[in-house]
């Protein structure tokens, strides 16, 4: 009987915290970025410190919709890769900290620090997808022929 390595990688807690990890980083910047075009949830604009207004071109609104492109663009990256995803994420989520401490000190700071934890969290996902993927290559050399996965498995 062959051994599927799939199988026994998602009963393991490490690969199914990665799952969880690489879904939430793939789908929440992609819907927070579309919203910015559509501003459901929130009023962007209002969470971009005055510095950063007064320094991009054109208006606020308008480096919302490139905030967004960049958002939809991180979280496609983290579907493809999410090794490296993850690590643009968390640069991005940086950014997002220093923006909003310095746009109505201390008026944004509850949401630097949600925002701080996802960057721990997008890191996480960074050492996850570092430990599966090594883990995983592994315990596909260790099988023998007759018992390596098949392209249809």
């Amino acid at each position: 009987m062959a051994i599927n390595p799939r199988r026994i990688e998602l009963r393991n807690p490490v690969h199914q915290a990665y799952l969880v990890l690489r879904v939430v980083f793939v789908v929440a910047p992609i819907l927070f970025g579309v919203d910015k075009f559509f501003n459901f949830m929130v009023d962007w604009p209002h969470y971009l410190a005055p510095w950063i207004d007064r320094i991009i071109p054109g208006t606020a609104q308008q480096f919302m919709y490139v905030v967004g492109a960049i958002e939809i663009l991180a979280g496609l990256v983290v579907l493809v890769s999410p090794r490296w995803g993850s690590l643009l994420v968390a640069a991005w989520l940086g950014g997002i900290i220093i923006n909003l401490l310095t746009a109505n000190p201390p008026e944004y700071y509850d949401i630097a620090l949600r925002d701080l934890g996802l960057m721990t969290a997008a890191l996480t996902l960074n050492r996850l997808a570092t430990a599966v993927r090594t883990r995983t290559s592994t315990v596909t050399q260790e099988l023998g022929p007759d018992q390596r996965p098949s392209a249809a498995a």
